[in-house]
């Protein structure tokens, strides 16, 4: 909050040129990637939308397995985009298999993938299916990892990936408004192809204003104050360091979980190492137990997103959460699961 209620500077001042160029080599450090990223203010969606609208010229496998992912099919089609979804049940992750039967189709330019759904604590098998899709070079495959972003390891470059993207209002800790992204070789040439880009989320431009060490059009500069602040306190704590606390943190809850007999909703292996999203195994009243965290505590968990709500509750681990937040949070509700649910 101090960084960014620093005095405002033009977006093309050399100040501004200045920060772009001193947060890149951070921001490449945690996509693994030699590539640049771009920073576009908007939420996650508006590069989401806007990866769809620069790369399919044939049509877009939308891989379907919650909420988001869902809602990206229904992105890709009221752009004009020919799309199919590779759907399975929410909590269930997208098999390898079943991509690969898809792309053989020959249908297909361009894939979507979430890599950990929110909605369900899901974490897809990332490098399971960008296994398969290096086997079809002429499939652009486009990664929202939103909520896995700088709380594990994601090898852009490594993996093959040519469209990563990720908000900063998640485990980055910083308030909504801007999107991180970086974009392959192979993907801005195709974007130079393809015609009804639009402007605002247009690739090229992008890349264009990238060179120059500034973005297209005026972005959330209060925000970017705060993601240096930020790059330097990740840099301070260590990138191995924050790593292990999520996952320390997140197996923390979970075993929290599993001692009062609620299971997760995904299988364990494939489980969010950000968040954990519990079924509610001992039927209490999720109402009544979001509602007192909150009311007389204030806390607030999640009792359910979609068609989960009433049925599942999610507790995140990730941003700012330290083992003595986490700790009192998970005292907290035991003493509401006892007090307040007689439970």
């Amino acid at each position: 909050m101090r960084a960014m209620n620093q005095q405002m500077i033009g977006h093309r001042s050399t100040d501004f040129t200045e920060m772009y160029w001193k947060i890149q080599p951070h921001l490449q450090e945690l996509m693994y990637t030699k590539d640049p990223v771009y920073l576009a203010t908007s939420s996650s969606w508006g590069v989401m939308e806007g990866a769809v609208r620069n790369l399919c010229q044939k049509a877009v496998l939308n891989c379907m397995n919650g909420a988001f992912s869902d809602k990206w099919h229904d992105v890709s089609l009221s752009c004009g985009k020919e799309a199919k979804g590779l759907k399975v049940e929410w909590g269930q992750v997208i098999d390898p298999q079943n991509l690969k039967k898809e792309l053989e189709t020959g249908l297909y330019d361009t894939v979507t993938i979430i890599h950990n759904e929110t909605s369900t604590g899901t974490m897809n098998p990332i490098e399971d299916l960008m296994a398969v899709i290096r086997e079809f070079p002429e499939i652009i495959s486009i990664v929202d990892v939103v909520s896995s972003f700088s709380a594990m390891p994601i090898k852009k470059d490594a993996l093959g990936i040519d469209v990563l993207l990720a908000g900063v209002q998640k485990a980055l800790a910083l308030p909504p408004g801007l999107t991180l992204f970086s974009v392959s070789e192979r993907a801005l040439k195709r974007a130079e192809t393809v015609k009804g880009r639009g402007y605002y989320f247009d690739f090229i431009e992008f890349s264009k204003w990238h060179e120059k060490g500034m973005t297209p059009s005026t972005p959330c500069i209060h925000t970017i104050y705060g993601l240096l602040d930020k790059m330097n306190e990740i840099q301070e704590e260590g990138l191995q360091n924050r790593y292990d606390r999520h996952f320390r943190l997140n197996r923390t809850v979970r075993d929290w979980g599993n001692r009062h007999g609620f299971e997760l909703l995904p299988k364990p292996a494939y489980g969010s190492v950000s968040l954990n999203c519990f079924k509610n195994s001992k039927n209490i009243d999720l109402l009544k137990f979001t509602t007192e965290m909150k009311k007389r505590y204030g806390f607030i968990i999640d009792g359910g997103y979609g068609k989960l709500k009433g049925s599942t509750f999610r507790i995140s681990n990730m941003g700012n959460e330290d083992d003595a937040s986490i700790n009192t949070l998970l005292n907290t509700l035991d003493t509401v699961l006892e007090s307040e649910l007689g439970f």
